[in-house]
């Protein structure tokens, strides 16, 4: 069942409650209202009788029948019972209801009494006759034709008006929804006509301020991030295809004209040496972007556990130095708490270790002295780490694009390199929840600093 259908069966059964809930109050208190009158009307039945049996000078039975025909507001199926003052029946018009001591002795103490009688009214009350001691008490007992037939005509009335209102309702509800759902349908039109090639295209917000207004931003929203990935997305693949075609042009240059003629020993293991040095770079190249998408990939499934940054630190400029001897790390620390757990933080060691690994090299790489200085902070509520080196440096113009896929400074353009190891390190960063800033001045160096806040 779509929500058109749902919402229509939901509206309908809501308003058909309430209506039902509505005509059955209609019913009861005008039953309540009908019982009421008619009581009304039997204890004025009752006292016209006591009248009848006062205003005579002797009580007979004749007499009362006779007087009791003579009066116009005689009631259909009215059967009158009359009891004396010994509790014995002096009189009934028809059948006989013999009523209980305690009915009795209630009526004698002036207490109206009514009550019901299968489908008949019973009204019973007492009239004191100033020739005896002990008051009379008189019955009078009907069944209110006109009142059930008219109640009976009230009821069909409403069940028929119940019925007929819950298929306009029905009919409304279903129109209702049909313009509810109208916007959400024409958002669902305009995004099927979306596609990879027109992520530029927006869904229309429109005037209003409402949820609707909202869903039709966050459409636009994703469609936004759908067309950065996308085109992120081709320019690594433009960046990837270009830096890996280079390495493989120049193998094949190299194997072209090494097989053009004979060549002397030395000559083929120096073009061995040479397609080496480029399958080198090629395999580092495909190991960064691998590690670059595996941070993609898994940014989300990263299990992090507690770890001393510190000793990550040391880890990485251990590879450091192990991977290019003639690099130099050398970490100070500054101020340092003397608490342990200061120096904790939750995160991934390898992917921090990586991170660590490429700030170094990139300052190792890029000063003329190999040397990287890094300087270590931890108090209780950060831990502050700064990689200084004494190289070329970066234009401040270059800041927003440093840490870019395959963005090179123009001053490293000289050394070998694929830009990548920045951007990869500034995901990493990210992940753990921290962040890395740049502060750099041509001809003097660069400086990175992370800040990893306690969480």
């Amino acid at each position: 069942m779509n929500i058109k259908s749902r919402l229509t069966l939901l509206f309908t059964m809501l308003v058909g409650s309430i209506m039902a809930l509505f005509c059955l109050a209609i019913y009861f208190f005008y039953d309540q209202y009908r019982e009421k009158q008619f009581h009304s009307f039997l204890h004025e039945r009752s006292q016209t009788i006591a009248q009848l049996v006062e205003g005579a000078s002797s009580i007979s039975k004749e007499e009362i029948v006779k007087r009791e025909k003579e009066n116009s507001s005689v009631l259909l199926n009215e059967e009158i019972t009359i009891y004396d003052g010994s509790d014995s029946v002096i009189f009934a018009s028809g059948q006989v209801y013999f009523l209980t001591a305690d009915v009795l002795q209630e009526a004698r103490e002036g207490k109206d009494v009514h009550y019901k009688l299968e489908e008949k009214e019973v009204v019973v009350i007492r009239h004191i006759l100033q020739d005896h001691s002990k008051p009379w008490v008189i019955a009078t007992v009907a069944r209110d034709v006109p009142g059930m037939s008219q109640l009976a005509r009230l009821r069909d009335i409403l069940l028929v008006g119940w019925l007929l209102s819950l298929v306009l309702v029905a009919v409304a509800g279903w129109q209702f929804s049909n313009d509810a759902i109208k916007p959400v349908a024409d958002i669902i039109d305009q995004v099927n006509n979306i596609s990879a090639g027109n992520l530029h295209d927006k869904v229309t917000v429109g005037r209003e301020k409402d949820e609707l207004a909202l869903l039709a931003q966050t459409f636009n929203l994703m469609l936004n991030r759908l067309e950065i990935a996308f085109v992120a997305q081709k320019n690594f693949v433009g960046h990837a295809s270009h830096e890996l075609r280079t390495p493989l042009a120049l193998i094949m240059s190299e194997v072209e004209v090494t097989l053009m003629k004979e060549r002397t020993s030395q000559y083929y293991q120096e073009a061995l040496q040479g397609i080496m040095s480029e399958a080198k770079g090629m395999n580092e190249l495909v190991n960064r972007l691998l590690e670059l998408a595996r941070t993609e990939e898994n940014a989300f499934k990263v299990t992090f556990s507690r770890i001393r940054v510190d000793e990550v630190l040391w880890q990485a400029k251990t590879a450091v130095q192990q991977k290019n001897q003639a690099y130099e790390v050398h970490i100070h620390y500054g101020n340092i708490s003397e608490n342990e757990e200061d120096l904790k933080r939750y995160g991934d060691e390898s992917l921090l270790r990586t991170a660590f690994l490429n700030l170094m090299d990139n300052a190792c790489k890029y000063s003329d002295d190999k040397t990287v200085h890094v300087y270590l902070q931890a108090t209780n509520d950060m831990i502050t780490i700064e990689f200084k080196d004494h190289g070329v440096g970066i234009a401040e113009s270059e800041f927003p694009y440093i840490f870019d896929t395959f963005y090179r400074s123009a001053t490293t353009m000289s050394k070998a390199g694929y830009g990548i190891g920045l951007a990869l390190t500034k995901r990493i960063i990210t992940m753990q929840g921290a962040s890395i800033d740049i502060a750099s001045e041509l001809g003097k160096g660069t400086t990175f600093t992370l800040k990893f806040p306690p969480f």
